[in-house]
């Protein structure tokens, strides 16, 4: 098993090199919180999750990762690193604070949940308003939360999505995955108001397969929900087996699925918190420091 912080240091330093300046930090804006979730399971969340938490950090975000699976945790997994149920564990009952249960390297924080822990399992604790108690304890030390939420559309996590600030709807080209990634957009707009969401389709084979899966997830939710989905972009299905994407997918190789993945970011992140904010913010501070003097 590798360790964390072997791991974290394979991430390049100058991934986001020609994009440095639109990737300042903005000191006068708030925290962002991301879920990034969907309706159907297999999908692809999790790497997805794991690639943002990578990138934002390297371009300098302070970012957190927190896995909201209280119980099939595998955000670890896919690291190579082992499950560590007790750690987790002892969170949840007070024994060990939030910052010793952290896998932390630099800008990247993660936390992981448990994996088959029969207390768990067992413990009537309302998972979901613990990560509510997480996230307003500590968003003010992060640029960015994300949380890697689990499919489906039960009242927990429901909750959690409609937290957040925005919600990353990640959908494969599957009648099923488009059904319930449209349900799950009904339910946070009807009974949590949520009037917009962003969309990453995963794993299509054609620009034009791509293009169908917008058109048909954008105008239906339009039509019947009058909720706007903006869109992305999405991550084209790799010619490798399914057990090697996830090395492929997270590594370090500025491979055309890499600069695509960083393109899809700088466009969300130039809109959240970009140079043209940054910029206003520093005028609108010089502007009250010569009002002082």
């Amino acid at each position: 098993m590798h360790k964390t912080s072997e791991w974290l240091q394979t991430f390049s330093t100058d991934q986001f090199a020609h994009t440095e300046k639109s990737f300042l930090k903005d000191p006068f804006h708030h925290c962002q919180k991301i879920s990034i979730t969907g309706g159907k399971g297999g999908v692809g969340k999790t790497s997805i999750a794991l690639k943002t938490a990578q990138e934002l950090s390297q371009a300098g975000y302070k970012t957190l990762l927190i896995d909201c699976d209280s119980n099939l945790s595998n955000t670890a997994i896919k690291l190579g690193l082992p499950i560590d149920n007790l750690k987790f564990e002892k969170l949840l009952s007070a024994e060990a604070s939030f910052e010793e249960v952290i896998l932390q390297h630099g800008n990247f924080h993660l936390l992981p949940a448990c994996n088959g822990s029969m207390e768990i399992f067992e413990t009537k604790l309302q998972f979901e308003q613990i990560i509510k108690d997480i996230i307003e304890a500590h968003e003010s030390e992060y640029d960015f939360i994300l949380l890697d939420c689990p499919a489906g559309i039960s009242k927990e996590m429901l909750e959690l999505n409609a937290i957040c600030d925005h919600r990353w709807i990640v959908v494969v080209p599957d009648k099923s995955s488009i059904t319930d990634s449209y349900s799950l957009m009904k339910i946070l707009a009807n009974k949590y108001g949520v009037q917009k969401n962003h969309l990453i389709v995963n794993m299509y084979q054609t620009e034009k397969q791509l293009e169908r899966v917008v058109t048909t997830l954008t105008e239906t939710v339009k039509k019947f929900l009058q909720v706007d989905v903006e869109v992305l972009g999405g991550v084209k299905k790799a010619e490798i087996s399914a057990d090697g994407f996830d090395t492929f997918f997270l590594s370090e190789t500025k491979n055309e699925t890499h600069k695509k993945f960083v393109k899809l970011l700088y466009t969300f992140t130039e809109k959240v918190g970009g140079p043209n904010a940054l910029d206003s913010a520093r005028a609108g501070q010089m502007a009250l420091e010569q009002d002082v003097h």
